[in-house]
C-alpha cells in the first residue's frame, strides 16, 4: 500500500506551516503548556484566526461557507497543527462542525443549511447532542424524550444526560420520540433546538477527574420552530445513524496523530524517569506503538473511502474500538510509570475531558491521572467497545444477529 501523499498536498503543507509561523506567539511551547484563563482567552483568539483564514469547515463546500478541500488536506492541516502543538478549534466544533455541519450538508434543507452552516463556523452558534438519556445510553432507541406539533412549534419534553459542553452551547440537535405508537427504530425525529428558552434546564455533573464538561439538560414544554427537523418526520434514527458514523469515523485520520504525540510524550517520561530500557516497559511501549501504527493505517484506508466519495461505515466502528481500547492500557502504562505520585497529583488537570491531553502538556501526575480516567469513558462514549464489536460482527464479519428477546 502507498501511503505517500501526492505532489500537490506539499503546496497546502507550506500555505498551513506560514499560517502557524506567523500566527502562533513567540516562544511558543505549546497549547498543553498554557494554563487555566490564559489557555481559554488563547483559544477564543485561536479559533477566531482559524475561520478567518478558512480553515475552518475546510472540506466544507464553498457555498456553504467551507474551504472546498479534500479529506486529505484536513488531515495534513491537523498533522501540522500537532506538531505545533496548536488546537483545532473549540470543543463545541467536535458538534458543531464535524457533526452537526456534515449531517445539514448531507440532510439538510436548503433553508437550513443558508440558516445554520454560516453561523457554526463564524462561532455565533455553539452546538451540543441531545441523544443519551438516563434509560437509553447505547440502547439509544428507547429514548423515552417526547416532542409533538403544537401549531407551528414542536414542544419538547424529557431529560438528555452527558450532554458534553451544553453550558458553552447555544443550540442543541435532540432525538426525540414524535410518535409513541410506531416501531422502535421509527417514530423518532431529528430536531434542532435553541437552549437558551424557559424550557430547558442545565445542570452538571461533576466527573471522577474533578471535571464537569458533563451535564444532564432537562426539557419541560420546550419550543423550537416546526421546520427545524432534520430528514423526515419519524425518520430521524436514518439521521441519527450517519451521525453516529460521522462522529466515530471523521476523525479515523486525524486521531492517530494526537496518540503518536501522547505516545511520544510517555516514551520521554520513561526516558526521564531511567525506565526506557526496562524490558517490560519496552515491551509495553512496543506495544503501544504497533497499536498507534495500526490506527494509522487504518485511518488512512478510512480516508480512501472519503476521498472516493462515500460516507464513513461499519470501519468507523472498527476505528472507535481500536483507539478507545487502546487509550486504556497506555494510559495505565503512564500511571505505572509515575507510581506512588499519583496518589497525590500535583500539575494542571487535562485542558480537555475527552482523547488525548493537548501538544506541549508537561509529563504531570494530574495530566496523566485525568487522562486515565477519560480513557476509561472512552470505551463508552460514542457507543459502548460492547456496541461497536456487535456492528463489526454483524455489518463486517457476516456473523448472525443475536435472537431478539
Amino acid at each position: 500500500m502507498d501511503v505517500s501523499y501526492p505532489p500537490e498536498a506539499a503546496s497546502f503543507r507550506r500555505e498551513v506551516q506560514a499560517f502557524l509561523r506567523d500566527e502562533l506567539p513567540p516562544g511558543w511551547h505549546g497549547f498543553g503548556a498554557l494554563d487555566g484563563e490564559e489557555a481559554r482567552d488563547f483559544l477564543d483568539a485561536w479559533r477566531g484566526k482559524l475561520y478567518r483564514h478558512g480553515l475552518l469547515g475546510l472540506t466544507w463546500p464553498r457555498e456553504f461557507g467551507g474551504g472546498g478541500r479534500t479529506r486529505l488536506e484536513q488531515l495534513i492541516l491537523v498533522e501540522e497543527l500537532a506538531r505545533a502543538g496548536a488546537p483545532v478549534g473549540w470543543p463545541t466544533d467536535n458538534f458543531s462542525i464535524k457533526m452537526l455541519g456534515n449531517i445539514l450538508i448531507q440532510h439538510g434543507t436548503a433553508e437550513q443549511q443558508r440558516q445554520f452552516l454560516p453561523p457554526i463556523l463564524s462561532g455565533a452558534d455553539r452546538w451540543c447532542q441531545g441523544f443519551s438519556e438516563p434509560g437509553a445510553g447505547s440502547d439509544l432507541a428507547s429514548l423515552s424524550t417526547r416532542a409533538e406539533l403544537d401549531g407551528g412549534q414542536w414542544r419538547i419534553n424529557g431529560q438528555k444526560i452527558w450532554t458534553s459542553n451544553a453550558r458553552d452551547a447555544n443550540w442543541i440537535f435532540v432525538l426525540a420520540r414524535t410518535d409513541p405508537g410506531a416501531p422502535k427504530h421509527h417514530g423518532i425525529s431529528f430536531l434542532l433546538c435553541p437552549l437558551d428558552q424557559p424550557g430547558i434546564e442545565i445542570r452538571p455533573i461533576t466527573m471522577l477527574s474533578g471535571q464537569r464538561e458533563f451535564n444532564e439538560v432537562f426539557f419541560t414544554d420546550a419550543r423550537t420552530a416546526a421546520a427545524n427537523v432534520v430528514g423526515d418526520v419519524n425518520e430521524g434514527w436514518q439521521v441519527a445513524t450517519a451521525l453516529l458514523a460521522y462522529e466515530r469515523g471523521d476523525e479515523a485520520a486525524t486521531g492517530p496523530i494526537l496518540f503518536r504525540h501522547e505516545l511520544d510524550r510517555l516514551v520521554a517520561m520513561a526516558r526521564e524517569r531511567g525506565r526506557a530500557s526496562d524490558p517490560v516497559i519496552r515491551d509495553r511501549l512496543a506495544w503501544c506503538y504497533a497499536r498507534v501504527e495500526t490506527m494509522r493505517f487504518l485511518g488512512y484506508r478510512i480516508l480512501t473511502g472519503f476521498l472516493k466519495g462515500g460516507p464513513p461505515g461499519a470501519e468507523s466502528s472498527v476505528s472507535k474500538l481500536v483507539w478507545s481500547e487502546y487509550h486504556r492500557v497506555v494510559t495505565d502504562l503512564a500511571v505505572d510509570l509515575l507510581g506512588p505520585e499519583v496518589l497525590a497529583p500535583a500539575g494542571r488537570p487535562p485542558l480537555r475531558a475527552s482523547r488525548t491531553d493537548d501538544p506541549g502538556a508537561a509529563n504531570s501526575p494530574a495530566s496523566w491521572l485525568g487522562v486515565l480516567y477519560n480513557a476509561r469513558a472512552g470505551t463508552i462514549y460514542a457507543g459502548s467497545s460492547q456496541i461497536q464489536r456487535t456492528i463489526v460482527a454483524e455489518r463486517v464479519l457476516g456473523l448472525p444477529r443475536e435472537p431478539a428477546r
